[in-house]
């Protein structure tokens, strides 16, 4: 292979501020997302969300959560973000673990947004007494699925039939990464 193809073949990382969330952010965050749910293809997410939901969640994300999001240079639009949720809160035997998913505007796919807003969770999330990180994919987004797999998650089974689209099964990989 020639130098050009490498150059090619190699993503630039985007040049992003990832930060923590602030309520400020719910347009950005829905103007994110709701693209994603739209799109009908890529998350188990069906229903749109207004900013005032977004806000309303944003403002009462748990306290052991971890949100970020990904701006634009330092100020600019919100490109991406990252979350994590405690997995159960009606036992503490799941009190190391957290639901993590991760969301990148629909235009700056492969440009490395995810991989600094892992950089960040990861980093995070042991303070917030996280040892393990799970979630679920849908089967049919290999690339998300491809994301979590570069990022140490590893697939452990697959829910048959677990969501339903528009009318449609869907079938999602359950992932999780060991943080210790």
């Amino acid at each position: 292979m020639g130098e050009r193809e490498v150059d090619r073949s190699v993503h630039e990382r985007a040049q992003v501020t990832v930060r923590p969330v602030h309520p400020d952010d719910a347009e950005g965050v829905a103007g994110i997302l709701n693209p994603i749910i739209e799109a009908r293809s890529f998350t188990a997410l069906d229903t749109p969300f207004s900013i005032e939901a977004e806000r309303d969640f944003i403002h009462h994300f748990p306290t052991r959560g971890i949100f970020y999001v990904a701006v634009a240079g330092t100020h600019g639009p919100i490109v991406g973000f990252q979350n994590v949720e405690p997995f159960g809160d009606y036992t503490h035997a799941f009190d190391h673990v957290g639901v993590i998913g991760t969301y990148v505007d629909l235009s700056r796919r492969r440009q490395g947004i995810a991989s600094q807003l892992f950089d960040a969770t990861f980093a995070a999330a042991p303070a917030k007494g996280y040892e393990k990180l799970f979630g679920f994919v849908r089967a049919d987004n290999l690339p998300a699925l491809f994301t979590y797999l570069r990022h140490g998650f590893r697939a452990i089974g697959n829910a048959r039939k677990h969501a339903r689209i528009d009318g449609r099964f869907v079938d999602e990989i359950l992932i999780e990464r060991l943080l210790t």
